[in-house]
Formats: structure tokens, C-alpha cells, sequence
């Protein structure tokens, strides 16, 4: 087993993966994979062993593509997830898929200080090591002036909102991914070795890591597009009814997506904004959100002002109706009850008006985020209705905004890195795309 020298010195990253409330209960898929009649060789970004011909790397001139199922839910498993293969020989690790952060990492066998139960045994490390002035680990400093006790290694410290931490280091390793051409390659990218977690009883997930999806170099798409493997884009499709999908590189996009530009602001989250809160057609006088678009949380978060607007909405909607308050039930802050236990969302939603952002682009053309009742419900396990929009003031994201799982299901999200641009249509998630060039 290789001996890693523990952390002197560490990157601190903030991230915005953030507290999911639900009660968490394992659901994965299989984690058999075949791959039978593949082509299969080994991409090293500047170089590759291959085990057909050459000529299939300048078959992959970035109009490649990958589609991984997902599984899991927003409530009450509490995050989505798929299997990734990694090492030598593969393995199958469970990763939650996290759009608000760069870094992909597992729980890390290096040996393990602190590491929280695991679906797979503990990840061995390969002894390829991040030196500690490569641009990805660069990538991951506040500022480029930075130093390092070891030249030879980067460590990393990750701390995400809901109080979950990682402490590590980064190291190359083999990926063994299936394009939707039908081509198997063996790429090797940088990962966590995470072998220091804390990890709070209500943020506890039951995978062996995290995949980031983020706008960073470290990014797991960002490692594929700097290889030449393929375009910089990345989206998912949550069902409602549980899984979906989730997609890196080209997709024909139809004329049902709606896009509008990634916020200059920040530059390493899918920003969007300044938008608008409507509420059931009405205008709420809520403008200027900026809302960041994340996987990493099951729930949405609007800052206190949105979130103290919806509430005074909902209320009075609500005035007269067969539900009332249900202060029993700690699902999520602000739950109702009817006169029997409620058994699906059909069953309420009459009672609820849809939300929408309206975004600016183009200049006086409105881009619509619709938030229909079924997108910010949830039905708990006491019966009742609960409200998936949460107060993020209350867990430090100050003026910003959140949209996290809850909101973006039944619908394709893409966030194309290329053009800087974020766009959703909506979308039957249940069915997985197949095809070389999938169609949205």
C-alpha cells in the first residue's frame, strides 16, 4: 500500500454542496458494468496505448460523448449518484454528483485518519502523484502565490457548506469510461485521496466519493475537455420518479431549451442572474437573485428576503384550504397537513401556485425558470406536504441563491462550458439516451 506524507499544508476550498434534511437510505444500481465488443485503450492526454489503431484517437475530435444512468432521489434518499470505475484494475465506486464543486475524490485508503462507512472497500491510491505546482493543483489555490512543504505533492483541504470536510491529497489515476460511440477508453485524471474526513450525522451519504462537476480545472469534465476527448459540457436529467441520467460532450440540442449566460461574477459555479421571483403569474417585487445551479443539494435555497416573500405567498394562497400547519413533522422547516395522510404530490398541488425566475438576456427578452408545485414539494414520510425551498441565510449563503435537485427535475439541464451558457428544457428523465449523438 502506498504511504502518503499527511497533510502540512493544505488548499482550502469552499464549496457549495449543502445540507440535505432528508433522511438518507442507500439506493444504488448495479454496479456490473459489460463491455463487451468495446475498443479499449489507454489516453494519457498527450499520449496513448492503444489496443486497436491510431486512427481511433482522431475519431475523437471533441463531438464525443459519455451518458452514465443515475440513482437515487430527492427524498427520502436525499442525492443522486452513478458508478465510475477507477484504478488499476477498475473498481466500481459510488460518487454523488456534485455540480456545485471541482474536485473529484474518494474516501481514501492512504491509510484512512477518519473515514465514514463506504458501498465499496476503501480506495488504494496509485503512486502517481499531483506535484504541487501543476495547474490543477494550482487551480485549486485562492491566489497563485502559494508554497508547498513537498514539491513533490498537492494536498488539499475541501470544506463544503453543510460542515462536511475532506483532507487529502491529489493523485492520477486510471478512469475507465464508455463513449456512446462505442469506443471504451482508460483515461487518467487527477482525483482526491481523501484519507481525513468530518462528516456530520445529517450530511452522511452513503457513497465512496464525490464526482465535481464545477467550472474548475480540477473538474472531472474539465480533465476530458483538456484532454481533446470532448466538448466542455455538461448536463443531467433528475426524475421525479427517481434516476435519470447524467451527460458530458456533445448533444444536439432542440428548440425547446431555453438558455441564458452563465454570470460573469463567479467564475467557478453555474451562476445565473439577476432574475426575478414570480409567483403564481404575479410579481413578488423580488429581483436582482443570483442563483447557482447544484447538485451537490437536494433542496433550493432563496436568500432571507426571496424566501420570507414565498412564505408570505404561500399563506395567503393557502388561507381557506383543506391544509394547515404541521409543526410535528422536522422533515424540513415548514410542513402541512391534511385531514388524512397525503400519498403523492397530484394530491395537493391544486393547492399550490408555480414559482418562476425570470432572468434577463438579450436585453428585454425574459428567460423563465418554471417551478411548478411537483419542484418544490415534497411529501414526507408522517403524510404531509413539505416545502423543498429552504432558507439559505439560515446556513451562511448570505444574498446568494440555490437551485438544487428538488427544482431541476424533469428536466434536461445543460451547462455548456463552450459558449457559457446554462439551458433546461423539460424532459421524460426516465428514459436514458443511447445513441452516439443523443437528441434533448
Amino acid at each position: 500500500m502506498m504511504m502518503i506524507r499527511k497533510v502540512k499544508w493544505v488548499v482550502v476550498v469552499v464549496t457549495f454542496m449543502v445540507l440535505n434534511l432528508s433522511t438518507c437510505s442507500a439506493w444504488f444500481g448495479s454496479s456490473k458494468n459489460k463491455y463487451g465488443g468495446r475498443k479499449s485503450m489507454i489516453f494519457h492526454g498527450d499520449e496513448e496505448t492503444m489496443a486497436s489503431t491510431s486512427s481511433w484517437v482522431m475519431n475523437l475530435d471533441g463531438s464525443s460523448s459519455i451518458v452514465f444512468p443515475l440513482y437515487g432521489n430527492v427524498y427520502p434518499v436525499g442525492f443522486y449518484n452513478i458508478t465510475v470505475n477507477i484504478g488499476q484494475p477498475p473498481r466500481p465506486y459510488f460518487l454523488d454528483v456534485d455540480t456545485g464543486s471541482d474536485l473529484t475524490w474518494l474516501q481514501c485508503d492512504a491509510p484512512c485518519s477518519h473515514c465514514s462507512e463506504t458501498p465499496h472497500p476503501l480506495y488504494r491510491p496509485s503512486n502517481d502523484l499531483v506535484p504541487c505546482k501543476d495547474p490543477i493543483c494550482a487551480s485549486l489555490h485562492q491566489s497563485d502565490d502559494y508554497n508547498c512543504d513537498d514539491p513533490n505533492q498537492c494536498d488539499y483541504e475541501l470544506e463544503y457548506a453543510d460542515h462536511y470536510s475532506s483532507l487529502g491529497v491529489l493523485v492520477k489515476d486510471v478512469f475507465l469510461l464508455n463513449f456512446t460511440n462505442e469506443i471504451q477508453l482508460k483515461v487518467r485524471m487527477a482525483l482526491g485521496c481523501g484519507y481525513d474526513q468530518i462528516f456530520p450525522a445529517s450530511s452522511y451519504h452513503p457513497v465512496d466519493g464525490i464526482l465535481g462537476l464545477g467550472r474548475g480545472k480540477s473538474s472531472f469534465i474539465s480533465q476530458l475537455s483538456s484532454q481533446g476527448l470532448m466538448k466542455n459540457v455538461v448536463g443531467h436529467c433528475l426524475s421525479a420518479q427517481g434516476g435519470g441520467y447524467i451527460f458530458f460532450g456533445n448533444a444536439y440540442h432542440s428548440s425547446q431549451v431555453s438558455w441564458i449566460p452563465m454570470s460573469y461574477i463567479n467564475s467557478k459555479h453555474y451562476l445565473a442572474g439577476p432574475g426575478e421571483l414570480v409567483f403564481g403569474g404575479k410579481k413578488t417585487g423580488i429581483g436582482n437573485l443570483l442563483a447557482v445551479f447544484d447538485t451537490g443539494s437536494s433542496y433550493t435555497y432563496f436568500n432571507s428576503k426571496a424566501y420570507q416573500a414565498l412564505i408570505y405567498w404561500l399563506e395567503k394562497e393557502l388561507t381557506g384550504k383543506p391544509i394547515k400547519a404541521a409543526p410535528d413533522d422536522h422533515t424540513v422547516p415548514l410542513c402541512w397537513q391534511g385531514k388524512r395522510s397525503f400519498r403523492s404530490i397530484r394530491e395537493v398541488k391544486k393547492y399550490f401556485k408555480p414559482l418562476v425566475l425570470s432572468f434577463a438576456s438579450n436585453g428585454r427578452v425574459k428567460t423563465q425558470f418554471e417551478i411548478p408545485p411537483e419542484a418544490y414539494l415534497i411529501i414526507s414520510n408522517m403524510g404531509n406536504v413539505c416545502l423543498g425551498i429552504l432558507n439559505g441565510s439560515e446556513v451562511g449563503m448570505d444574498e446568494l441563491n440555490l437551485i438544487g435537485d428538488i427544482s431541476m427535475q424533469d428536466k434536461v439541464m445543460i451547462f455548456d462550458n463552450e459558449k457559457q451558457l446554462i439551458g433546461w428544457a423539460p424532459s421524460d428523465c426516465r428514459h436514458i439516451p443511447r445513441s452516439r449523438d443523443f437528441s434533448i
